[in-house]
Formats: C-alpha cells, sequence, structure tokens
C-alpha cells in the first residue's frame, strides 16, 4: 500500500468479504456470522487498520461520546460508576462526556436534551426527576443506574435497596441493637425511599417499635450526616448503633463517632467507601460495587448500539454484606 494507511475497503479485501460487511464488523452488528467476524478482525490487526472516528460519526450520524448524567462527580459512588464506564467506552472507542444534575429535574432534562441535541450515540443517567417521559422520543440508547426510570421503557441497572436495607438492619438486631438510628438522604428519590422502607420493615418483622424520633432521613451531604450524628447521640435515650443508607452519610457519621470518642456504637452502611476498612473498627457495609453497576450499564448500552432490539431490562447488580467489626460491636 506504499506507506498509505489501511482502509476499510483494503480490509474488505484482505477478509475476502464486502465492505458494508466490515462496517458493520466495526460497528459491532450483531448479524455478522462469527467466521465473517473473524476474517474482519484478523485482516485489521495485520493492516493495523484505524478507523477515522470523525468519518464513523458522520455515516453514523452521531458523536462518538457517551454522555454519563450522575447527581454529582465529586460523589465517591458515582466517580467509581463513571470510571467503569470510561474504561469500556475507551475500549469500544468512544469517549466519555460526565455531567452533574445536582440532583434537580430541571437540570436533569437540560443536560440530557442538550446531549441528545449533540446526538451523542448514547446516555447513562442516574435520575433526578420523578418523570422520564421526555425522554420517549431520544435518538439514542438510554440506560438508567441506581434508580430506575418513572413512565419510560428503557434498561436500568439497580440495587434490591429494600432488602439489603433490611440485611443491614437485621444484621444490627441480631447482633443484640434495638436503638438503631438511620441517617440516609432526602425522600424525594428512589433509592431513599426503599432504604427508609427496609429499615422500617425490619422493625416491624422483630417486633420492634420504631422511635421515630431516631430517623434523620434529611442528609443529603457529609456534613449534615455528622451534625445529625451529633444531635441523635446527644438524645436522652441514644441510639447503640447507626444504619446510614449511602456512602455520604457513612462518611459523615464513622467521623463523628471517632471525633465524639464513641466507637463503641455499632454502624453498619449502605455502600462501601474508601476509608471504610481502615477505621479501627473497620465498617461493616453492605457492599453494592460502584464498579460492577458501571460495567453492566455500560456493557447495556453497547449492547443497545449494536443493535440489540428485546423489551426493555431491570439488571439488578448483587449485593453483600462485609462483616468488618463495626457492625458486629454489641450494645
Amino acid at each position: 500500500m506504499s506507506g498509505r494507511k489501511a482502509r476499510l475497503s483494503d480490509v474488505a479485501a484482505a477478509a475476502g468479504t464486502s465492505t458494508k460487511t466490515a462496517s458493520r464488523v466495526l460497528n459491532g452488528d450483531p448479524r455478522v456470522a462469527e467466521h465473517t467476524r473473524a476474517r474482519v478482525a484478523r485482516a485489521i490487526v495485520e493492516l493495523q487498520y484505524q478507523p477515522d472516528p470523525l468519518a464513523r460519526s458522520l455515516r453514523r450520524g452521531t458523536d462518538e461520546t457517551i454522555g454519563v448524567v450522575v447527581d454529582s462527580i465529586a460523589d465517591p459512588f458515582f466517580a467509581s460508576v463513571t470510571s467503569e464506564v470510561e474504561k469500556v467506552a475507551f475500549a469500544n472507542g468512544l469517549t466519555v462526556t460526565v455531567a452533574s444534575t445536582g440532583r434537580s429535574a430541571d437540570r436533569e432534562r437540560l443536560l440530557l436534551e442538550g446531549m441528545i441535541r449533540r446526538k451523542v450515540a448514547g446516555i447513562i443517567v442516574a435520575p433526578a426527576s420523578l418523570n422520564h417521559r421526555y425522554l420517549g422520543a431520544a435518538s439514542c440508547a438510554v440506560v438508567f443506574i441506581d434508580r430506575g426510570p418513572i413512565e419510560l421503557g428503557v434498561d436500568a441497572v439497580l440495587v434490591d435497596d429494600y432488602h439489603g436495607a433490611r440485611t443491614a438492619v437485621g444484621h444490627l438486631i441480631a447482633h443484640g441493637h434495638r436503638r438503631i438510628a438511620y441517617v440516609g438522604d432526602l425522600l424525594n428519590l428512589e433509592t431513599a425511599d426503599q432504604r427508609l422502607a427496609g429499615y422500617r420493615a425490619e422493625f416491624e418483622a422483630a417486633g420492634i417499635p420504631v422511635d421515630e424520633s431516631l430517623i434523620a432521613a434529611d442528609c443529603s451531604e457529609i456534613p449534615e450526616a455528622t451534625e445529625r450524628a451529633g444531635q441523635l447521640l446527644g438524645h436522652a435515650d441514644p441510639p447503640t448503633a447507626f444504619f446510614t443508607s449511602n456512602t455520604r452519610s457513612s462518611m459523615g457519621v464513622a467521623p463523628a463517632l471517632h471525633t465524639l470518642d464513641r466507637t463503641d456504637v455499632a454502624l453498619v452502611g449502605f455502600g462501601d467507601f474508601s476509608m471504610a476498612a481502615s477505621l479501627q473498627p473497620a465498617v461493616t457495609v453492605i457492599d453494592h460495587s460502584p464498579e460492577v453497576i458501571g460495567q453492566l450499564a455500560a456493557e447495556r448500552l453497547f449492547h443497545r448500539l449494536a443493535g440489540g432490539t428485546e423489551p426493555p431490562r431491570r439488571i439488578e447488580a448483587p449485593l453483600r454484606l462485609i462483616a468488618r467489626g463495626s457492625g458486629e460491636l454489641r450494645p
């Protein structure tokens, strides 16, 4: 080829197929036979063919970008989710654009509609809105994470928030606790609602009345969780244990227990976080790996981009309790 860059037509010729079929292989079309796909892949390697991203974008009519829209890119959970999405996207030759809603439904809609107008290849979103019908006419694939879509039929990668919370509270009850404080998020999100419902349900199943004064369901940020933990520990009849319903709450409550010299108080958090294993005692958690969620969401999105047309799925990411010490303290 006299030193010139290989073209798609060269790949097709080397693979003994048409340029159109070689293009389908590059675009992940599942209708191409496996033996043909293997021949094209071999030719790509041998010829060191590099697809032109701009040309592919123009042919597809889409940008070579995945949009990721989450509560906050500073949130440790969503930072890890996004990092995993980036790995999968880069492996498939696409880049990632990340934006934060700040849990504003209006900002969510503004961001998503802007990405759709830019013709991104696909979108992964942790929703803030209570109605997603406005995405019904989206021209790209959409996958929801953490919270499911409302009045919209698309794929979603979720965890069982209700039973995860029940597992956490049941673990504390099994270790002798009856006064278990709840520190969690605002109750306008599906995850927060389900985790508080699980907390209540486990008390009911154990025949233990819930003390409403031990519920702090208004902590959207770490400092708020820290402040509320201090207030709860100053209660006339303080809790002997805490259940924190997300990583931000855990990262507020755990330091508060240490600062107030109350590491005798048990703690189970929903979601692992960076310092959980290094504290003394180390923090027991209900682990829902953000890396797994990010990988599942990205793989599902690329499945749709490759032509998957089956009905939308709700994919459940696994949960597991990691006992490290704080959740096993007795009152």
